[in-house]
């Protein structure tokens, strides 16, 4: 089958996200099963190119709009066709006509823009909903009909399902376990993507009321001038902190890491952060909150993100000191992480069966 996913949003390697992440993994997975799968992403617009694919693509642009007049570039170093644009509606019909694809497959991030865009083609669609902000659907959801959709987790289908009267069929993040699992020296409590719909401010707390535990910030998306200027004073106050940038590779993140924290006061869709770090028997105290408890399951302690900050401090401090209770929720983070549903194989199956009813067969 040829597979077309689009998506509004930035795309690797200018932006690594769980969207993004496992929508890659998942492409590769997808073309070991013979299936010939292209993206179709955002592209960060600014005067000054942020990266050598950044200036190639605005060169790509250049050229194609003066020769067929699309504004989107086209390139393969992810191992499969990814075509970039600074209005990625406004080309689905052109890479659709190229791309040739079976199915549409409609992610993240202004989502009924890009279905709606889809739609013109005549291709069948799938929506894949990875998140409940409904502030960034760019349109009405309930005027793209019966259409047929997929779930990140129970809470996002039955987030939907309530809102809108569909009825998603829940597939987890394609995450190859593999990718992340690694041995490690647990020599700090670790807090990604550190902005503060994710938390941030319990972060710092926790820091400042921890002075004894190391505390690594990793960024995941990009911070802007007014996020990082506070986050990066903070650092001179806690000398038990530090940040570092954004990584490819996260097994360099995870080898030492002890403790995952995911305080997310926004209600996330699942938390892949939390799988990725069960990999390798590392234990979260997370938020009770959306998808969360879904990903932490037994691998880790929930809390009320909006309880007293007193709750987290002892959490922290209990799975740092004790290592009889870190060892018991490490083995459960472990075995977690591997339950039948986030096989990769169980995971092809499910995306080969929701493409062929989407298609109608």
């Amino acid at each position: 089958m040829r597979v077309l996913f689009i998506t509004a949003n930035f795309y690797p390697p200018e932006a690594y996200g769980g969207s993004q992440t496992s929508t890659h993994q998942l492409c590769h997975g997808l073309m070991r099963r013979g299936h010939h799968v292209a993206v179709l992403t955002g592209l960060i617009s600014g005067l000054i190119p942020e990266s050598v694919l950044g200036l190639a693509a605005r060169i790509s642009i250049q050229i194609n709009q003066r020769f067929s007049g699309c504004k989107v570039s086209r390139d393969t170093g992810l191992g499969y066709p990814v075509w970039r644009s600074w209005c990625p509606w406004e080309v689905v019909e052109h890479v659709a006509k190229r791309e040739k694809p079976d199915l549409i497959v409609v992610l993240a991030f202004k989502p009924v823009r890009m279905a709606l865009a889809a739609k013109r083609t005549g291709t069948p669609i799938l929506m894949q909903l990875q998140d409940v902000d409904f502030g960034q659907h760019d349109g009405d959801f309930s005027a793209l009909g019966g259409i047929p959709c997929i779930a990140n987790s129970h809470f996002t289908a039955n987030t939907y399902r309530r809102a809108y009267g569909v009825d998603p069929e829940v597939i987890y993040p394609f995450i190859s376990l593999e990718r992340y699992r690694t041995r490690t020296s647990r020599e700090s409590v670790t807090f990604i993507n550190p902005i503060p719909k994710k938390g941030s401010d319990i972060a710092l707390e926790l820091a400042r009321l921890c002075p004894e535990i190391p505390f690594t910030f990793i960024e995941g998306w990009r911070l802007s001038f007014e996020e990082r200027q506070p986050l990066t004073q903070k650092l001179f106050d806690l000398p038990n902190l530090k940040l570092l940038a954004s990584q490819s590779d996260m097994r360099k993140v995870y080898q030492r890491c002890k403790i995952l924290l995911t305080p997310s006061i926004c209600e996330e869709s699942y938390g892949m952060v939390v799988t990725e770090a069960q990999a390798s028997g590392i234990p979260a105290v997370a938020s009770a909150r959306g998808g969360l408890r879904e990903s932490v399951g037994p691998g880790g302690i929930l809390l009320d993100p909006d309880g007293p900050i007193d709750d987290w401090v002892k959490s922290i401090r209990r799975l740092w000191n004790d290592d009889q209770s870190y060892a018991g929720l490490s083995a459960a983070a472990s075995a977690y992480a591997q339950r039948p549903e986030m096989a990769l194989s169980y995971q092809i199956d499910a995306y080969e069966r929701a493409f062929l009813s989407a298609c109608g067969r």
